[in-house]
Protein backbone atom coordinates (compact mmCIF):
# COMPACT_ATOMS: atom_id res chain seq x y z
CA UNK A 1 0.00 0.00 0.00
CA UNK A 2 2.97 2.30 0.98
CA UNK A 3 4.12 1.85 -3.06
CA UNK A 4 0.62 2.75 -4.55
CA UNK A 5 0.87 6.06 -2.46
CA UNK A 6 4.29 7.10 -3.37
CA UNK A 7 3.29 6.56 -6.64
CA UNK A 8 0.43 9.07 -6.04
CA UNK A 9 2.63 11.08 -4.35
CA UNK A 10 4.83 11.23 -7.44
CA UNK A 11 2.06 12.37 -9.98
CA UNK A 12 0.58 14.41 -7.52
CA UNK A 13 4.02 16.33 -7.70
CA UNK A 14 3.97 15.84 -11.32
CA UNK A 15 0.99 17.98 -11.86
CA UNK A 16 1.69 20.23 -9.35
CA UNK A 17 5.12 21.02 -11.55
CA UNK A 18 3.06 20.86 -15.27
CA UNK A 19 2.99 24.61 -15.51
CA UNK A 20 1.92 27.88 -14.56
CA UNK A 21 -1.60 28.63 -16.59
CA UNK A 22 -1.47 25.16 -18.49
CA UNK A 23 -5.41 25.64 -19.00
CA UNK A 24 -7.01 28.03 -21.05
CA UNK A 25 -10.03 27.56 -19.47
CA UNK A 26 -11.83 29.34 -16.89
CA UNK A 27 -13.64 28.23 -13.93
CA UNK A 28 -16.64 30.00 -16.14
CA UNK A 29 -16.54 27.13 -18.22
CA UNK A 30 -15.96 24.23 -16.19
CA UNK A 31 -18.11 25.01 -12.96
CA UNK A 32 -17.17 21.28 -11.61
CA UNK A 33 -13.48 22.57 -11.31
CA UNK A 34 -11.17 24.00 -9.64
CA UNK A 35 -7.96 25.28 -10.70
CA UNK A 36 -4.45 25.64 -9.09
CA UNK A 37 -1.12 26.54 -11.01
CA UNK A 38 -2.04 24.93 -14.37
CA UNK A 39 -3.60 21.65 -12.96
CA UNK A 40 -7.73 21.24 -12.76
CA UNK A 41 -8.97 19.08 -9.90
CA UNK A 42 -12.06 17.55 -9.40
CA UNK A 43 -13.51 16.66 -6.44
CA UNK A 44 -16.03 13.74 -6.22
CA UNK A 45 -18.22 10.89 -4.67
CA UNK A 46 -21.92 10.89 -3.19
CA UNK A 47 -23.10 10.09 0.10
CA UNK A 48 -25.28 6.95 0.56
CA UNK A 49 -28.03 5.81 2.41
CA UNK A 50 -28.70 2.00 1.94
CA UNK A 51 -31.26 -0.76 3.43
CA UNK A 52 -30.58 -3.93 2.21
CA UNK A 53 -33.00 -7.20 2.76
CA UNK A 54 -31.83 -10.93 2.16
CA UNK A 55 -34.16 -14.16 2.62
CA UNK A 56 -31.30 -16.08 3.92
CA UNK A 57 -28.66 -14.59 6.07
CA UNK A 58 -25.53 -13.67 4.55
CA UNK A 59 -24.30 -11.54 7.55
CA UNK A 60 -23.09 -9.45 4.80
CA UNK A 61 -22.80 -5.83 4.13
CA UNK A 62 -23.86 -3.96 1.02
CA UNK A 63 -21.51 -6.37 -0.88
CA UNK A 64 -22.86 -9.73 -1.32
CA UNK A 65 -20.97 -12.81 -1.18
CA UNK A 66 -22.42 -15.22 -4.05
CA UNK A 67 -21.20 -18.26 -3.68
CA UNK A 68 -21.77 -18.55 0.29
CA UNK A 69 -25.58 -18.67 0.41
CA UNK A 70 -26.24 -21.31 3.24
CA UNK A 71 -27.70 -24.24 2.98
CA UNK A 72 -30.53 -25.88 4.21
CA UNK A 73 -28.56 -27.75 6.71
CA UNK A 74 -27.09 -24.39 8.04
CA UNK A 75 -28.99 -21.97 10.87
CA UNK A 76 -28.66 -19.26 9.65
CA UNK A 77 -30.41 -20.50 6.21
CA UNK A 78 -33.26 -20.06 8.01
CA UNK A 79 -33.33 -16.49 9.12
CA UNK A 80 -33.39 -13.68 7.67
CA UNK A 81 -31.26 -10.30 7.46
CA UNK A 82 -31.93 -6.71 7.46
CA UNK A 83 -29.28 -3.89 7.50
CA UNK A 84 -29.11 -0.27 6.87
CA UNK A 85 -25.40 0.66 5.39
CA UNK A 86 -23.78 3.68 4.47
CA UNK A 87 -20.46 2.05 4.09
CA UNK A 88 -20.82 2.26 0.59
CA UNK A 89 -20.77 6.35 0.11
CA UNK A 90 -17.60 7.65 -1.56
CA UNK A 91 -14.96 10.00 -2.29
CA UNK A 92 -12.72 11.03 -5.27
CA UNK A 93 -10.03 13.10 -6.38
CA UNK A 94 -9.26 13.69 -10.01
CA UNK A 95 -5.78 16.09 -11.06
CA UNK A 96 -5.28 16.96 -14.23
CA UNK A 97 -2.64 18.96 -16.36
CA UNK A 98 -1.15 19.26 -19.52
CA UNK A 99 2.62 18.93 -19.64
CA UNK A 100 2.35 20.21 -23.18
CA UNK A 101 -0.35 20.82 -26.14
CA UNK A 102 -0.04 16.69 -26.86
CA UNK A 103 1.11 15.17 -23.28
CA UNK A 104 -1.29 14.73 -20.72
CA UNK A 105 -0.56 13.42 -17.26
CA UNK A 106 -3.39 13.05 -14.21
CA UNK A 107 -3.34 11.15 -11.19
CA UNK A 108 -6.93 9.44 -9.57
CA UNK A 109 -8.08 8.37 -6.48
CA UNK A 110 -11.04 7.30 -4.71
CA UNK A 111 -12.09 5.57 -1.52
CA UNK A 112 -15.18 3.90 0.50
CA UNK A 113 -16.01 2.86 3.57
CA UNK A 114 -16.44 -1.07 2.90
CA UNK A 115 -13.22 -2.39 4.54
CA UNK A 116 -12.82 -4.12 7.86
CA UNK A 117 -9.08 -5.19 8.81
CA UNK A 118 -9.87 -9.10 8.85
CA UNK A 119 -11.59 -8.45 5.36
CA UNK A 120 -8.75 -6.89 3.25
CA UNK A 121 -7.87 -8.96 1.19
CA UNK A 122 -6.02 -9.49 -2.65
CA UNK A 123 -8.38 -11.72 -4.10
CA UNK A 124 -10.58 -9.39 -6.73
CA UNK A 125 -10.83 -5.79 -4.81
CA UNK A 126 -7.65 -5.50 -2.85
CA UNK A 127 -9.52 -3.88 -0.17
CA UNK A 128 -7.53 -2.92 2.26
CA UNK A 129 -8.18 -0.10 4.80
CA UNK A 130 -8.78 2.54 4.65
CA UNK A 131 -10.64 0.99 1.65
CA UNK A 132 -8.58 1.95 -1.88
CA UNK A 133 -10.89 1.86 -4.67
CA UNK A 134 -8.70 3.54 -7.15
CA UNK A 135 -5.03 4.84 -6.70
CA UNK A 136 -3.41 5.62 -10.23
CA UNK A 137 -1.78 8.05 -12.16
CA UNK A 138 -1.43 8.08 -16.13
CA UNK A 139 0.70 9.72 -18.64
CA UNK A 140 -1.17 10.27 -22.47
CA UNK A 141 0.82 10.93 -25.31
CA UNK A 142 -1.61 12.09 -28.07
CA UNK A 143 1.12 12.24 -31.27
CA UNK A 144 1.95 8.63 -30.37
CA UNK A 145 -1.32 7.54 -29.54
CA UNK A 146 0.61 6.02 -26.35
CA UNK A 147 -1.43 5.77 -23.02
CA UNK A 148 0.37 4.80 -19.23
CA UNK A 149 -1.24 3.87 -16.55
CA UNK A 150 0.29 2.57 -13.30
CA UNK A 151 -1.56 2.01 -9.47
CA UNK A 152 -4.71 0.24 -8.69
CA UNK A 153 -7.21 0.48 -10.61
CA UNK A 154 -9.90 -1.51 -12.84
CA UNK A 155 -8.90 -4.84 -14.21
CA UNK A 156 -8.15 -4.33 -17.78
CA UNK A 157 -10.08 -7.44 -18.38
CA UNK A 158 -12.96 -5.21 -17.00
CA UNK A 159 -15.40 -4.29 -19.66
CA UNK A 160 -15.00 -0.36 -20.94
CA UNK A 161 -17.49 1.75 -22.91
CA UNK A 162 -15.27 4.03 -24.36
CA UNK A 163 -11.96 3.09 -26.04
CA UNK A 164 -9.35 1.28 -23.00
CA UNK A 165 -9.38 4.44 -20.76
CA UNK A 166 -9.72 4.46 -17.30
CA UNK A 167 -12.72 5.84 -15.37
CA UNK A 168 -14.81 4.56 -18.24
CA UNK A 169 -15.51 1.09 -17.37
CA UNK A 170 -19.12 -0.36 -16.67
CA UNK A 171 -19.63 -2.16 -14.02
CA UNK A 172 -23.38 -3.24 -14.10
CA UNK A 173 -25.43 -0.13 -12.39
CA UNK A 174 -26.65 -2.29 -9.52
CA UNK A 175 -27.09 -1.27 -5.89
CA UNK A 176 -25.43 -4.62 -4.47
CA UNK A 177 -21.34 -3.70 -4.31
CA UNK A 178 -20.51 -7.34 -5.12
CA UNK A 179 -22.55 -5.91 -8.80
CA UNK A 180 -24.01 -9.31 -10.15
CA UNK A 181 -22.51 -12.61 -10.68
CA UNK A 182 -20.93 -13.04 -14.03
CA UNK A 183 -19.60 -9.90 -14.39
CA UNK A 184 -15.61 -9.70 -14.78
CA UNK A 185 -13.20 -7.80 -12.70
CA UNK A 186 -11.11 -6.84 -10.12
CA UNK A 187 -9.59 -3.90 -8.89
CA UNK A 188 -5.84 -4.36 -8.16
CA UNK A 189 -1.93 -2.92 -8.60
CA UNK A 190 -0.95 -2.92 -12.47
CA UNK A 191 1.09 -1.23 -15.06
CA UNK A 192 -0.37 -1.14 -17.93
CA UNK A 193 0.53 0.26 -21.64
CA UNK A 194 -2.31 1.03 -24.26
CA UNK A 195 -1.90 2.12 -28.06
CA UNK A 196 -4.70 3.71 -29.88
CA UNK A 197 -5.19 4.27 -33.59
CA UNK A 198 -7.38 7.20 -34.43
CA UNK A 199 -9.49 6.22 -31.14
CA UNK A 200 -11.23 3.76 -32.85
CA UNK A 201 -8.54 0.53 -32.76
CA UNK A 202 -7.16 -0.22 -29.49
CA UNK A 203 -4.33 -2.55 -28.11
CA UNK A 204 -3.59 -2.93 -24.41
CA UNK A 205 -1.06 -5.41 -22.23
CA UNK A 206 -1.37 -4.92 -18.54
CA UNK A 207 0.76 -6.99 -15.34
CA UNK A 208 -1.33 -7.08 -12.67
CA UNK A 209 -1.25 -8.40 -8.76
CA UNK A 210 -1.74 -11.80 -8.73
CA UNK A 211 -3.34 -13.81 -6.14
CA UNK A 212 -5.07 -17.55 -5.82
CA UNK A 213 -7.75 -18.99 -4.11
CA UNK A 214 -8.03 -22.68 -3.83
CA UNK A 215 -11.07 -24.86 -3.61
CA UNK A 216 -12.21 -26.44 0.09
CA UNK A 217 -12.64 -29.66 0.14
CA UNK A 218 -16.21 -30.98 0.15
CA UNK A 219 -17.69 -33.53 2.97
CA UNK A 220 -15.80 -36.55 2.74
CA UNK A 221 -12.86 -35.25 0.10
CA UNK A 222 -9.63 -35.27 0.92
CA UNK A 223 -6.77 -32.12 -0.09
CA UNK A 224 -3.56 -34.62 -0.68
CA UNK A 225 -2.91 -38.34 -0.24
CA UNK A 226 -1.16 -39.40 3.22
CA UNK A 227 2.51 -38.22 3.79
CA UNK A 228 1.78 -35.71 1.04
CA UNK A 229 1.97 -31.49 2.47
CA UNK A 230 1.49 -28.34 0.62
CA UNK A 231 2.24 -24.51 1.52
CA UNK A 232 -0.20 -22.55 -1.35
CA UNK A 233 -1.04 -20.02 1.84
CA UNK A 234 0.95 -17.91 4.51
CA UNK A 235 -0.62 -15.67 6.79
CA UNK A 236 -0.27 -12.12 6.96
CA UNK A 237 2.86 -10.64 8.90
CA UNK A 238 4.23 -7.61 7.79
CA UNK A 239 1.34 -4.88 5.96
CA UNK A 240 -1.32 -7.84 5.88
CA UNK A 241 -3.78 -9.01 8.49
CA UNK A 242 -2.76 -12.10 10.97
CA UNK A 243 -6.03 -12.85 10.50
CA UNK A 244 -5.67 -13.37 6.55
CA UNK A 245 -3.83 -16.03 3.84
CA UNK A 246 -2.24 -14.58 1.07
CA UNK A 247 -1.03 -17.41 -1.55
CA UNK A 248 2.19 -18.18 -2.92
CA UNK A 249 2.91 -15.75 -5.67
CA UNK A 250 5.91 -15.89 -8.55
CA UNK A 251 4.62 -13.95 -11.54
CA UNK A 252 1.79 -11.25 -12.31
CA UNK A 253 -1.36 -12.13 -13.69
CA UNK A 254 -0.62 -10.86 -17.42
CA UNK A 255 -3.65 -9.12 -19.03
CA UNK A 256 -4.22 -8.25 -23.13
CA UNK A 257 -7.63 -6.45 -24.31
CA UNK A 258 -8.42 -5.50 -28.47
CA UNK A 259 -10.62 -2.71 -28.71
CA UNK A 260 -12.95 -1.67 -31.44
CA UNK A 261 -15.71 1.16 -32.11
CA UNK A 262 -17.69 1.18 -35.38
CA UNK A 263 -20.63 2.60 -35.95
CA UNK A 264 -23.94 2.55 -37.65
CA UNK A 265 -24.34 6.01 -39.02
CA UNK A 266 -23.15 8.60 -36.00
CA UNK A 267 -26.57 7.71 -33.06
CA UNK A 268 -25.62 3.82 -32.80
CA UNK A 269 -21.66 3.39 -31.65
CA UNK A 270 -20.69 0.05 -30.69
CA UNK A 271 -18.03 -1.45 -28.39
CA UNK A 272 -16.34 -4.42 -29.15
CA UNK A 273 -13.65 -5.92 -27.07
CA UNK A 274 -12.15 -9.42 -27.30
CA UNK A 275 -9.64 -10.09 -24.04
CA UNK A 276 -7.16 -12.45 -22.59
CA UNK A 277 -5.39 -13.47 -19.17
CA UNK A 278 -2.75 -15.65 -18.28
CA UNK A 279 -2.02 -16.55 -14.97
CA UNK A 280 0.72 -19.14 -12.68
CA UNK A 281 0.18 -20.48 -9.66
CA UNK A 282 3.19 -22.02 -7.21
CA UNK A 283 3.06 -24.03 -4.18
CA UNK A 284 5.48 -25.53 -2.26
CA UNK A 285 5.41 -29.57 -1.88
CA UNK A 286 6.99 -31.62 0.73
CA UNK A 287 6.49 -35.49 0.22
CA UNK A 288 7.37 -37.55 2.86
CA UNK A 289 9.32 -41.00 2.66
CA UNK A 290 6.44 -43.65 3.07
CA UNK A 291 3.39 -41.91 1.56
CA UNK A 292 0.41 -43.23 0.13
CA UNK A 293 1.25 -43.07 -3.50
CA UNK A 294 4.89 -44.39 -3.18
CA UNK A 295 6.92 -41.11 -4.38
CA UNK A 296 10.30 -40.76 -3.61
CA UNK A 297 10.34 -38.35 -0.59
CA UNK A 298 11.36 -35.10 -1.61
CA UNK A 299 10.59 -31.11 -0.77
CA UNK A 300 10.30 -28.58 -3.82
CA UNK A 301 8.18 -25.65 -5.80
CA UNK A 302 6.10 -26.69 -8.35
CA UNK A 303 4.22 -24.20 -10.51
CA UNK A 304 0.79 -24.42 -13.14
CA UNK A 305 -0.25 -22.34 -15.60
CA UNK A 306 -4.09 -20.64 -16.35
CA UNK A 307 -5.66 -18.65 -18.90
CA UNK A 308 -8.92 -17.62 -20.08
CA UNK A 309 -10.31 -15.87 -23.19
CA UNK A 310 -13.52 -13.92 -23.10
CA UNK A 311 -15.10 -11.10 -25.47
CA UNK A 312 -18.06 -8.11 -24.68
CA UNK A 313 -19.88 -6.11 -26.73
CA UNK A 314 -21.44 -2.71 -25.89
CA UNK A 315 -24.08 -0.95 -28.10
CA UNK A 316 -26.74 1.77 -28.32
CA UNK A 317 -29.67 -0.08 -29.74
CA UNK A 318 -32.31 3.07 -29.86
CA UNK A 319 -30.27 6.61 -28.97
CA UNK A 320 -30.81 8.31 -25.88
CA UNK A 321 -33.46 5.30 -25.03
CA UNK A 322 -32.00 1.72 -24.48
CA UNK A 323 -28.28 0.67 -24.22
CA UNK A 324 -27.26 -3.22 -24.26
CA UNK A 325 -24.38 -5.02 -22.64
CA UNK A 326 -22.68 -8.15 -22.61
CA UNK A 327 -19.42 -10.11 -21.75
CA UNK A 328 -17.67 -13.81 -21.65
CA UNK A 329 -15.14 -15.56 -19.75
CA UNK A 330 -13.87 -18.75 -20.26
CA UNK A 331 -10.48 -20.66 -19.03
CA UNK A 332 -9.02 -22.03 -16.58
CA UNK A 333 -8.15 -20.58 -13.15
CA UNK A 334 -9.85 -17.37 -13.81
CA UNK A 335 -12.24 -17.42 -10.79
CA UNK A 336 -11.16 -14.39 -8.90
CA UNK A 337 -11.97 -12.30 -12.07
CA UNK A 338 -15.60 -13.02 -11.19
CA UNK A 339 -18.29 -11.67 -8.72
CA UNK A 340 -19.51 -15.07 -6.94
CA UNK A 341 -15.80 -15.76 -6.38
CA UNK A 342 -15.13 -19.19 -7.39
CA UNK A 343 -12.14 -21.01 -6.56
CA UNK A 344 -8.98 -20.76 -9.26
CA UNK A 345 -7.81 -23.81 -8.10
CA UNK A 346 -7.86 -27.01 -6.45
CA UNK A 347 -5.16 -29.67 -5.70
CA UNK A 348 -4.47 -33.01 -7.33
CA UNK A 349 -3.48 -35.87 -4.72
CA UNK A 350 0.71 -35.54 -4.74
CA UNK A 351 0.02 -31.52 -3.91
CA UNK A 352 0.42 -30.09 -7.52
CA UNK A 353 -1.99 -27.83 -8.76
CA UNK A 354 -4.82 -28.28 -10.72
CA UNK A 355 -6.67 -25.12 -12.26
CA UNK A 356 -10.46 -25.08 -12.69
CA UNK A 357 -12.49 -24.95 -15.76
CA UNK A 358 -14.71 -21.81 -15.49
CA UNK A 359 -17.37 -20.05 -17.62
CA UNK A 360 -18.26 -16.56 -16.35
CA UNK A 361 -21.20 -14.85 -18.31
CA UNK A 362 -23.26 -11.55 -18.30
CA UNK A 363 -25.98 -9.57 -20.35
CA UNK A 364 -27.83 -6.63 -19.40
CA UNK A 365 -29.79 -3.74 -20.86
CA UNK A 366 -30.25 -0.20 -19.45
CA UNK A 367 -33.73 1.78 -20.69
CA UNK A 368 -34.04 5.11 -20.46
CA UNK A 369 -37.57 5.78 -19.87
CA UNK A 370 -37.28 9.53 -18.90
CA UNK A 371 -34.19 12.05 -19.08
CA UNK A 372 -34.21 11.59 -15.20
CA UNK A 373 -35.70 7.67 -14.70
CA UNK A 374 -33.85 4.74 -15.75
CA UNK A 375 -34.50 1.27 -15.45
CA UNK A 376 -31.88 -1.52 -15.86
CA UNK A 377 -31.79 -5.58 -15.97
CA UNK A 378 -29.33 -7.89 -16.25
CA UNK A 379 -28.60 -11.73 -16.01
CA UNK A 380 -25.45 -13.66 -15.35
CA UNK A 381 -23.46 -16.92 -13.47
CA UNK A 382 -20.43 -18.46 -13.04
CA UNK A 383 -20.28 -22.26 -13.32
CA UNK A 384 -17.18 -24.60 -13.04
CA UNK A 385 -16.49 -27.96 -14.23
CA UNK A 386 -15.15 -30.78 -11.77
CA UNK A 387 -12.18 -31.27 -11.49
CA UNK A 388 -11.30 -34.46 -9.38
CA UNK A 389 -8.86 -37.74 -8.50
CA UNK A 390 -8.92 -40.93 -6.94
CA UNK A 391 -5.72 -42.49 -5.73
CA UNK A 392 -4.12 -44.82 -3.15
CA UNK A 393 -7.96 -45.36 -1.92
CA UNK A 394 -9.28 -41.56 -1.57
CA UNK A 395 -11.01 -38.98 -3.17
CA UNK A 396 -9.29 -35.91 -3.80
CA UNK A 397 -10.62 -32.42 -5.94
CA UNK A 398 -13.72 -30.50 -6.70
CA UNK A 399 -16.71 -31.66 -7.77
CA UNK A 400 -15.54 -35.45 -6.47
CA UNK A 401 -18.75 -37.72 -6.98
CA UNK A 402 -17.70 -39.84 -3.92
CA UNK A 403 -18.23 -36.89 -1.22
CA UNK A 404 -20.90 -37.38 1.13
CA UNK A 405 -23.82 -35.62 0.41
CA UNK A 406 -27.16 -37.09 1.79
CA UNK A 407 -30.70 -35.29 1.32
CA UNK A 408 -30.87 -35.69 4.58
CA UNK A 409 -27.79 -34.03 6.27
CA UNK A 410 -27.76 -31.25 3.78
CA UNK A 411 -31.96 -30.31 4.14
CA UNK A 412 -31.91 -31.21 7.91
CA UNK A 413 -31.00 -28.23 10.31
CA UNK A 414 -27.37 -29.25 11.95
CA UNK A 415 -26.64 -31.94 9.56
CA UNK A 416 -22.89 -32.44 8.25
CA UNK A 417 -22.78 -30.63 4.43
CA UNK A 418 -19.94 -29.06 2.79
CA UNK A 419 -20.69 -29.28 -1.02
CA UNK A 420 -18.54 -27.93 -3.72
CA UNK A 421 -20.19 -25.06 -5.55
CA UNK A 422 -20.95 -25.97 -9.04
CA UNK A 423 -22.95 -22.67 -10.14
CA UNK A 424 -24.07 -19.58 -9.84
CA UNK A 425 -26.96 -17.75 -11.50
CA UNK A 426 -29.09 -14.48 -10.90
CA UNK A 427 -31.18 -12.22 -11.70
CA UNK A 428 -31.49 -8.65 -11.16
CA UNK A 429 -33.11 -5.39 -11.99
CA UNK A 430 -33.98 -2.32 -10.62
CA UNK A 431 -34.20 1.10 -11.77
CA UNK A 432 -32.13 4.75 -10.30
CA UNK A 433 -34.44 8.10 -10.11
CA UNK A 434 -32.81 11.61 -10.09
CA UNK A 435 -35.01 13.28 -7.86
CA UNK A 436 -33.40 16.24 -7.62
CA UNK A 437 -30.66 18.06 -10.02
CA UNK A 438 -29.74 22.04 -9.69
CA UNK A 439 -27.05 24.15 -7.72
CA UNK A 440 -26.99 22.58 -4.77
CA UNK A 441 -26.15 19.04 -6.58
CA UNK A 442 -28.34 15.53 -6.92
CA UNK A 443 -30.36 13.69 -5.00
CA UNK A 444 -30.75 9.92 -6.60
CA UNK A 445 -32.97 7.20 -5.23
CA UNK A 446 -33.03 3.42 -6.37
CA UNK A 447 -34.17 0.01 -5.74
CA UNK A 448 -32.74 -3.37 -6.33
CA UNK A 449 -34.48 -6.82 -6.23
CA UNK A 450 -32.59 -9.89 -7.31
CA UNK A 451 -33.19 -13.61 -7.10
CA UNK A 452 -30.14 -15.73 -6.79
CA UNK A 453 -29.87 -19.82 -7.14
CA UNK A 454 -26.26 -21.66 -6.17
CA UNK A 455 -26.02 -25.12 -6.97
CA UNK A 456 -23.55 -27.84 -5.83
CA UNK A 457 -22.13 -30.61 -7.33
CA UNK A 458 -24.21 -34.14 -6.44
CA UNK A 459 -22.22 -36.53 -3.76
CA UNK A 460 -21.86 -40.56 -3.74
CA UNK A 461 -25.98 -40.64 -3.13
CA UNK A 462 -26.68 -38.40 -6.08
CA UNK A 463 -27.47 -35.68 -4.43
CA UNK A 464 -26.60 -32.30 -5.29
CA UNK A 465 -27.73 -29.67 -2.87
CA UNK A 466 -29.09 -26.37 -3.86
CA UNK A 467 -30.91 -22.95 -2.45
CA UNK A 468 -31.51 -19.85 -3.32
CA UNK A 469 -32.06 -16.14 -2.17
CA UNK A 470 -34.79 -13.19 -2.68
CA UNK A 471 -32.54 -9.71 -1.78
CA UNK A 472 -33.87 -6.37 -1.93
CA UNK A 473 -31.81 -3.59 -1.46
CA UNK A 474 -32.89 0.46 -1.47
CA UNK A 475 -30.60 3.36 -1.84
CA UNK A 476 -30.58 7.36 -1.20
CA UNK A 477 -27.91 9.08 -2.91
CA UNK A 478 -26.37 12.82 -2.27
CA UNK A 479 -23.83 14.02 -5.43
CA UNK A 480 -22.42 17.50 -4.43
CA UNK A 481 -22.41 20.30 -6.83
Amino acid sequence: MQAKFAFGGAALAMLLMAGQGAFAQTTEDHPDKIYYKGVAVTVGGFAEGAGIYRSRNDVSDISSNFSRIPFRNAPLAHTSELRGTARQSRLSLLIQGDVSSSTHVAFYSEFDFQAAAQTSNSSESNSYVPRIRHVYGTLDWDDYGLHLLAGQNWSLLTMNSKGITPRNEVPPTVIDGQYVPGFVWARQPQLRLVKDWDRTLWAAVSLENPQTTFATPATGILSTASGVSVLTTATGVSGFDSANSLSINHLPDVVGKLAYEPTLGDAYPIHLEVFGVWRSYSDRINIAAGNALGLPASIGNASADGLGFGAGLMATVIPKWLDIQASVLNGYGIGRYGSAQLPDATLRPDGSIAPINETIFLAGGTLHATPQLDFYVYGGGESQGARFFDAAGGHFGLGNPAANLTASACTTEGGTCAPNVRRVNQITGGFWHKLYTGAFGQVRIGAQYSHTELTAFAGASGFAPATSEEMVFTSIRYYPP
